[in-house]
């Protein structure tokens, strides 16, 4: 490849087209470098190493792009693409998962009941609630094909495929766990990591993760998910922690792509009480701050 140094300006707007694409910053500083001071040998070099990496970039998007249909089906557990894809998009469309996370195993349908009474059609059973897996399992024949269910303060694989057998549509972790996820991947299960940085949002990524939980909560909340999601816009992320009855609609306008609701949809003073109708009303407030923002388009 031979650059040109007649024509700086156009020089430099090609660079800002690529600078959207090359996500090493070296290649694009040292670019715009060698044109300012027409500089042809780390010109050289680092359209060099800007083409190798779009190049690298346009194969991993490949594969990535093909990784769930070259699932093979004879692991145990794998799901079709469909079902993958039915997944993804109901959380495209909803935008809202309840987490319920109970003391007793006796309040936990009962909240659970409480929320989808209230308008939730995607909900969490996490691991940390006693007999979390049977009741999972009993909503998921109650409501199959009306409520999304899933798993979540996942693990490992063995926890993955206790969740999945006992009919978990998608998996929930609460730190990035680059085994669950390949596991995950390599069925076409979706798998939702927890997260704390950019950094371990784009790992999660790339390491097959369709979805990111953004958990603990951050400094910044939803201004903080769209200065994140406006820089790295390939990212799909899901804030848990920090997300309450009111700003669950910010967050979505902000970029966020679905949010999760624990303490704040499940008050621990009404479950303590077994005052269901109150978490009844607080998922009617949390869907009718989350349904006008409409369906998330997905990446």
């Amino acid at each position: 490849m031979q650059a040109s140094f007649t024509s700086p300006i156009s020089s430099l707007h090609c660079i800002n087209i690529w600078r959207s694409q090359i996500r090493d910053l070296w290649c694009v500083k040292n670019l715009e470098y060698s044109i300012v001071h027409n500089n042809k040998h780390i010109a050289t070099m680092a359209l060099r190493l800007a083409s190798n990496t779009l190049f690298r970039q346009s194969n991993r998007i490949a594969s990535r792009s093909l990784s769930t249909a070259a699932v093979d089906s004879s692991l145990d557990r794998a799901k079709s693409l469909d079902d993958y894809e039915r997944v993804l998009q109901t959380f495209a469309n909803i935008r809202a998962c309840a987490v319920l996370r109970t003391p007793t195993s006796d309040a936990c349908p009962k909240a659970m009941q409480a929320c989808i009474d209230g308008g939730f059609k995607i909900v969490e059973f996490t691991l940390t609630t006693p007999n979390c897996l049977d009741h999972l399992s009993n909503f998921r024949e109650k409501y199959d094909g009306d409520v999304m269910v899933g798993c979540g303060t996942i693990m490992n694989t063995d926890d993955a495929e206790a969740a999945v057998d006992a009919g978990a549509e998608f998996i929930i972790t609460p730190v990035m766990l680059p085994d669950v996820i390949e596991w995950c991947a390599a069925r076409n299960i979706v798998s939702v990591p927890g997260c704390q940085t950019p950094t371990e949002l784009v790992s999660a990524y790339r390491a097959g993760a369709p979805l990111q939980k953004l958990f603990p909560g951050v400094a910044g909340g939803p201004m903080w998910v769209k200065a994140v999601s406006s820089a790295l816009p390939f990212l799909s992320i899901n804030p848990t922690s920090g997300v309450d009855l009111d700003n669950a609609g910010e967050y979505l306008k902000l970029g966020a792509a679905s949010v999760g609701l624990v303490a704040p949809l499940f008050d621990p003073v009404a479950i303590a009480n077994e005052d269901w109708d109150q978490i009844a009303k607080n998922a009617e407030k949390v869907m009718a701050n989350v349904r006008p923002v409409g369906p998330y388009v997905r990446k």
